[in-house]
């Protein structure tokens, strides 16, 4: 009975101690974020309650085990099965803790900074690095994990003297994956695409939804989602509508008659950007560009903050002056000039004719 009884008292009294002391960790915690609202991070703290519950609980067990007075062969499992809950919580503990730290300094940026730009580029910044963290930990407590097997620490010495080797064909093996872990710190630190971007590549246009040390996400505008590797961002040319300054210059082309008022529909185009929310106020211009035998090429010109503006003011111009152009000046769209076809009794007769006498020249003369 006794067997029974001290294993089950050290289980429970893990328990108690754990919901007490988790109980008490998370009032203290909440009390703080309640007195500091602008401290981001004793909010974000608190989603590490869970992991400092379950390493509290597994450290009681593991140094309480004990006084279970189990047997050998029970204690040598439950002490292997203990210490790798231990490592694992840890692990999930301190990659919580790391989360709320990034986070709450990202909040804290944003919260004083008033440059989009900037804000998308730390963003992209604390992201990766956020995942970079994430990955060091596991395998540092993969690592930790497998050093607790006897076998692994005695082909440890082995593993290490071959370490030169193996990282060679590694390295050869994996070229591609690490070439696009080198492009995602390169594209992390090196402000060349931010999340929030506005990019077109490969012919779509889209903005970037998430960059991870491997892929790149983007979501176009009829929301379809083009995954890609980072590399493709440094070892190819792209356009980034959104690096430095999003505004944008945006041109609307109409092919019209010779005759179509030019003036009057400068004034026009005038009146559509005035009355157009997207447009910015920067600049506005109608020119003729080119002419044909049959038509002329005008372009409006017209400003915005950001490629979703100048979208919606380019279709915006288009549609007003072509409704415009429908109603007061119909003469001005272009025509297609045609005249009607003859009819029999017009049309010449191309038969072939034998020549007479008279239509032939005189001949050679004698050699």
């Amino acid at each position: 009975m006794e067997d029974v009884l001290r294993p089950l008292a050290v289980l429970g009294a893990a328990l108690v101690i754990t919901v007490v002391v988790g109980w008490a960790a998370d009032k203290t915690v909440r009390r703080i974020a309640e007195r500091h609202p602008e401290a981001p991070l004793w909010r974000l703290l608190r989603r590490c309650r869970m992991p400092l519950r379950l390493v509290l609980c597994t450290a009681l067990l593991r140094g309480g085990y004990e006084s279970a007075e189990l047997s050998e062969k029970h204690e040598a499992l439950l002490t292997r099965l203990l210490t790798l809950v231990l490592i694992g919580a840890c692990a999930w503990l301190a990659t919580r803790v790391a989360t709320a730290v990034v986070e709450s300094a990202y909040a804290r940026y944003a919260a004083g900074s008033r440059d989009p730009a900037r804000m998308r580029r730390v963003r992209t910044q604390v992201t990766l690095i956020r995942r970079i963290v994430t990955a060091a930990v596991c395998v540092v407590a993969v690592a930790a994990m497998l050093l607790t097997f006897p076998g692994m620490r005695t082909v440890g010495t082995s593993v290490l003297a071959s370490a030169g080797l193996i990282g060679i064909v590694a390295g050869v093996a994996a070229q591609s994956t690490l070439g696009n872990l080198f492009a995602g710190l390169q594209i992390a630190f090196g402000d060349m695409v931010r999340i929030g971007d506005t990019v077109v590549v490969n012919g779509e246009w889209g903005t970037v939804e998430e960059i991870t040390l491997t892929y790149l996400v983007v979501t176009t505008w009829d929301e379809r989602r083009i995954t890609m590797p980072v590399s493709y961002f440094t070892s190819r040319p792209f356009e980034n509508w959104s690096r430095g300054n999003p505004r944008m210059t945006g041109t609307v082309f109409f092919h019209l008659d010779h005759s179509a008022p030019i003036d009057l529909m400068r004034e026009r185009l005038h009146e559509v950007v005035k009355g157009a929310r997207e447009w910015d106020g920067r600049a506005w211009s109608l020119v003729v560009t080119d002419t044909t035998p049959t038509t002329i090429q005008v372009r409006a010109l017209v400003t915005a903050k950001d490629s979703d503006d100048i979208w919606t003011l380019r279709c915006v111009v288009r549609e007003q002056l072509i409704e415009w152009l429908r109603r007061k000046h119909p003469y001005a769209l272009p025509r297609i000039s045609t005249a009607p076809a003859p009819g029999p009794a017009e049309t010449p007769d191309r038969r072939q004719t034998p020549p007479t006498s008279g239509d032939i020249g005189p001949g050679p003369g004698p050699v």
